[in-house]
């Protein structure tokens, strides 16, 4: 392992040694998800992560941090999160107490008390700064936090310190293993692009989703598995108010393996479509151009009964 004293010790040691590890957690990277968390990693640069809801993005964030025994430390962003959510806040109401229970001290004895540790409610940014041992901070759906959050973002990111203005500057002991992800509803500043490498998370091919599956059910047939897979691509070539995500594929799987389904025929879509769809315009739709509707015409990956 390569030491720096800026970057700290690299939890991979090679590209390969992320395909590996992160294939024992059950998470299979394309050789560009593996590539750039290596370098993610070595570099110790923040990682954004860009794609459909659905590809597995917060899943990445979970399985580096399983495969290097880390902490994941979440921050869920939405519209409307502000400083105090994000990094601190004041305990005011134990705040409040100690001021009240200061009958013969001074306002200054009070006021260094009150604005101590103690009474610091640490935020993810910040517990990620200040954990000593190694950790992965996930920022998940950065593009949903206002323009405004980014600004701290900035800080944490470009230095990984948080000010606090009462304590003074927090640098991190073990600069965590950073990832964002964002499903590209807005675009994200240039000054925060600029401080990460940029992953682009697409639905995996047909080839790596069924040893996905594979690796996730291995109960299930093969044969079945791969008819399940060209359905759910077929799916996603719709124009679909929610495509599939790999998630829902396994359920599908799941769903066929507990029913003792031996083949995807028309019937048996017909009865699960429910797992892999979620609105009833995409299920009309589905049905339709499956040809599910009473057409006996063959469709990819769909047994004919």
């Amino acid at each position: 392992m390569r030491e720096s004293p800026e970057l700290g010790t690299s939890a991979f040691e090679s590209v390969d040694d992320v395909a590996k590890r992160l294939a024992e957690v059950g998470y299979l990277p394309s050789v560009a998800v593996a590539t750039t968390v290596f370098l993610a990693d070595r570099l110790g640069k923040p990682l954004l992560v860009e794609g459909p809801a659905g590809v597995g993005k917060t899943e990445l964030a979970r399985a580096v941090a399983d495969a290097t025994a880390a902490q994941l430390v979440r921050l869920q962003c939405y519209e409307g999160i502000d400083e105090a959510r994000a990094l601190y806040e004041w305990n005011h109401a134990k705040q409040l107490l100690r001021i009240t229970s200061a009958r013969d001290e001074s306002w200054d004895e009070t006021r260094s008390d009150i604005f101590s540790e103690e009474f610091l409610l640490s935020r993810p940014l910040l517990t990620a700064i200040r954990n000593p041992d190694p950790t992965v901070l996930l920022i998940d759906e950065t593009d949903k936090a206002d323009v405004e959050v980014e600004g701290l973002l900035l800080e944490v990111l470009g230095d990984f310190q948080v000010s606090v203005p009462e304590l003074g500057t927090i640098t991190a002991e073990r600069r965590p293993f950073v990832l964002l992800t964002s499903n590209a509803t807005r675009e994200l500043s240039e000054a925060l692009k600029r401080r990460c490498l940029f992953l682009h998370l697409d639905f995996p091919d047909p080839e790596l989703e069924l040893r996905i599956v594979r690796l996730q059910v291995p109960e299930v047939d093969v044969a079945l598995a791969e008819s399940l897979v060209r359905v759910v691509g077929t799916l996603r070539e719709m124009d679909l108010r929610k495509s599939p995500s790999i998630a829902e594929t396994i359920d599908w799987a799941r769903t066929l393996l507990a029913l003792g389904a031996e083949s995807l025929d028309d019937d048996v879509v017909r009865a699960t479509l429910g797992v892999v769809l979620k609105y009833q315009a995409d299920t009309e739709k589905a049905m339709s151009e499956l040809r599910l509707n009473g057409d006996a015409r063959p469709v990819p990956g769909v047994a004919a009964r």
